[in-house]
C-alpha cells in the first residue's frame, strides 16, 4: 500500500481558543483607528472649510466697510448717480464673466422675475443712489451707519403687513435702533434749517426702509434659482435703469476719466459689488444663519472706522452713541431664536 493510501484525510487546523478572542480585539482596534482617521480627516477638512469661510467673509466685510469713504472719494471725481450706474455696469460685466468662464450663465426664470426686480431695483439701485445722493452732503461714516436701521421698517411691516409674531427681543432691537437714529437726527446733532442735510439724512433712512422692503419680500417670496446666478441681471437691471435716470438728471456723463477716478471706479465695481457678493454667498453655504448675520453687523462698524482712518473724519459724541445703539438694535433683531436655530 502506497503512502499516499495510508496518508490521513486533509483537517483544517484549529484555531487554539486562547488565539479567537484576541483576533477579535485586533480588529475591533483596526476598525476603531480607521474610523478614528476618517472623524480626524473630516475634523480636518471641516477646519479648513470654516477658516476658508471665515476668511471670506472677513475680507468681504473690510471690502464692504471701506467701500462707504472710497465711495465718497470716488464723489468727487463723478456724480452720484452715474457713480452709481458704473458701480453696478462693472460688477454685472464681472459676474457675467465669470459665469461664462464656469458655463454656467443661465437666463432668469419666471419665477425669479420678481427677485429680480426687488434685489435690482430696491436693495442695489434705489438703496445705493440714495446713499450716494446722500454723501454729497454727509460723512461717509455717518451714511454708512445710519443706512443700517432696517430694524425699525422690517418689525413694524411684519406684524401689520404679514401678521408675524414678534418676539420680545426684536421689539427691543426696534427700540434701540429708534433711540440711535433720534441721536442722530436730534437738533444737536445736526442743523434742521439745512435743508440739504435734513433731505440727506432722510434718503438714508430712505434708503433703510428700501432695503427692508427687500429683505422682507425675501423672507416671505423666494425664487427657483440661486442668489449667485440672478446676481449679474439684478446689477445689469439696476444700471440699465440708472444710466437714463442719471442721463435726465445729472446730464451728460461727468467722470472726469483721472487715476483717482478709475481707482474708485475698480473698487467699488469689480472688488466691492462682485467679488464681495461672490464672496458672501460662498460663505453663508458654509457658515450658519446666525453666524452670517452678527458677523455682518461689523460691515457699518468698519465704514465708520475705515472713514475716520481714510478720510480723517472726527465722530462726534451723537455719532459713537447713535452708532452703538443701531448696531446693539441690530444685533438683537438679527440673531435668530432658538427655535428657528433648531
Amino acid at each position: 500500500m502506497s503512502a499516499s493510501a495510508i496518508a490521513p484525510a486533509h483537517v483544517v487546523p484549529r484555531t487554539p481558543t486562547g488565539l479567537a478572542p484576541a483576533r477579535r480585539l485586533v480588529g475591533l482596534a483596526e476598525e476603531r483607528r480607521d474610523a478614528k482617521e476618517q472623524w480626524d480627516a473630516k475634523e480636518q477638512w471641516d477646519a479648513k472649510t470654516w477658516g476658508s469661510s471665515t476668511l471670506l467673509l472677513g475680507g468681504a466685510i473690510l471690502l464692504w466697510g471701506a467701500n462707504w469713504p472710497v465711495m465718497k472719494l470716488g464723489l468727487g471725481h463723478v456724480s452720484p448717480l452715474w457713480f452709481s450706474a458704473l458701480r453696478f455696469a462693472t460688477g454685472a460685466i464681472c459676474l457675467f464673466a465669470w459665469q461664462a468662464a464656469r458655463g454656467e450663465i443661465r437666463l432668469p426664470r419666471r419665477g425669479d422675475l420678481p427677485v429680480v426686480a426687488s434685489i435690482g431695483l430696491l436693495q442695489m439701485m434705489l438703496f445705493t443712489a440714495l446713499g450716494a445722493l446722500a454723501m454729497t452732503r454727509l460723512p461717509a461714516g455717518r451714511s454708512a451707519i445710519l443706512s443700517y436701521t432696517t430694524p425699525i421698517w422690517v418689525i413694524p411691516a411684519a406684524l401689520l403687513v404679514f401678521g408675524e409674531r414678534i418676539e420680545r427681543r426684536r421689539w427691543i432691537g426696534l427700540g434701540l435702533a429708534g433711540i440711535g437714529v433720534l441721536i442722530l437726527v436730534n437738533p444737536y446733532a445736526i442743523d434742521w434749517h439745512d435743508r440739504d442735510v435734513v433731505g440727506a439724512n432722510a434718503m438714508l433712512l430712505a434708503a433703510s426702509a428700501a432695503w427692508a422692503a427687500c429683505l422682507l419680500h425675501l423672507r416671505y417670496g423666494r425664487g427657483p434659482s440661486s442668489a449667485i446666478q440672478l446676481a449679474p441681471w439684478q446689477m445689469l437691471l439696476a444700471a440699465s435703469v440708472l444710466a437714463p435716470v442719471a442721463l435726465v438728471v445729472e446730464g451728460p456723463f461727468s467722470g472726469d476719466g483721472t487715476g483717482a477716478f478709475w481707482a474708485c471706479l475698480v473698487f467699488v465695481g469689480p472688488v466691492a459689488t462682485a467679488f464681495c457678493f461672490c464672496a458672501v454667498n460662498a460663505a453663508s453655504a458654509r457658515l450658519s444663519a446666525s453666524t452670517m448675520s452678527t458677523t455682518m453687523l461689523a460691515v457699518p462698524v468698519t465704514g465708520l472706522l475705515t472713514s475716520v482712518a481714510i478720510l480723517h473724519e472726527a465722530p462726534g459724541p451723537d455719532l459713537i452713541l447713535g452708532s452703538l445703539a443701531i448696531v446693539l438694535g441690530v444685533a438683537a433683531s438679527a440673531v435668530p431664536s432658538r427655535n428657528s436655530r433648531s
